[in-house]
């Protein structure tokens, strides 16, 4: 019976269940030399973090005790899903974070690995790995702190796997970041007509309306896989300044904090599964890296 259930386990978290869309992966294969363009097809995500890192960092610190003067995430650890180039994963680094960035394309892992070397605090900060959420699933079964997901469910091919293996990878009362797009139809003018087809702010065809995902959609999907909504909010792109700013309305951009349930709320099963899994990813552990 352990056998047939590790059996269903590597089954669940092999790659035939990836989160990942191939045809997203040629997209952005094409540009994975650009990130660091801080006036090209990337420059949109490079003035997000303005307001992405304080987002990020001053809900961390509301929620903990621990102040690191200089270093306020100082022992806190995030994974940073889809890091692209590593445009998030190297300023929540330079706050003191131990960050572990995956990007399915190694092209991308590449440049973030190049750019980081530039500095030997992030050096020893950030690690990159070219690897898709589920591969990872089993060896770290409830070791961030943190999970960062920015501009990236938009792109995912099943969403509700990729919130399954946040939480598996999440420790309890763990907080999940997500950025991302409205599915409206302001969304559609704004995001894919004006910024892609008659402004070019962000490369033609980045985006798919179909895959955009409404506040209220993310919120269930969180809610009915073991996370608690805190925070929601608007964000809004001055295409012509080139800087973003929080607004009430979320009918195009938003900004999600979610905390995953503690060791209480989960059920008996939940917990018999998370322990099952880690016995058989630490019993792969040597093999796996």
């Amino acid at each position: 019976q352990l056998s047939l259930f590790r059996l269903t386990m590597k089954r669940l978290f092999s790659t035939s269940y990836s989160s990942v869309d191939s045809k997203e992966m040629k997209k952005f294969q094409l540009l994975a030399h650009k990130w660091w363009d801080e006036e090209g097809e990337y420059s949109a995500l490079h003035s997000m973090n303005d307001i992405r890192v304080p987002f990020i960092r001053d809900t961390l610190l509301n929620m903990s005790s621990n102040y690191h003067l200089g270093n306020p995430l100082s022992g806190v650890k995030i994974l940073d899903v889809g890091c692209g180039g590593g445009l998030l994963s190297e300023p929540l680094g330079r706050l003191g974070a131990s960050v572990t960035g995956i990007d399915p394309l190694e092209d991308n892992i590449r440049t973030a690995d190049q750019h980081k070397s530039f500095d030997p605090v992030l050096a020893k900060r950030i690690q990159y790995r070219s690897s898709s959420l589920e591969e990872i699933v089993e060896e770290c079964m409830e070791t961030f702190d943190v999970i960062v997901a920015s501009e990236v469910v938009e792109h995912v091919a099943d969403l509700e796997t990729f919130i399954k293996c946040c939480s598996q990878v999440l420790k309890p009362e763990g907080s999940l970041f997500i950025t991302t797009i409205n599915k409206t139809q302001l969304s559609y003018v704004l995001g894919i007509v004006v910024a892609e087809k008659i402004l070019g702010i962000v490369p033609e065809g980045t985006h798919e309306w179909e895959k955009f995902v409404p506040p209220e959609e993310l919120q269930g999907l969180l809610e009915s896989n073991g996370f608690s909504v805190k925070t929601v909010n608007g964000m809004l792109y001055n295409c012509l300044s080139g800087s973003w700013s929080w607004m009430e309305s979320t009918s195009v951009n938003y900004a999600m904090h979610a905390v995953k349930s503690g060791a209480q709320g989960q059920s008996s099963s939940t917990d018999a599964l998370s322990e099952m899994a880690s016995e058989q990813s630490s019993a792969t552990a040597g093999t796996a890296m």
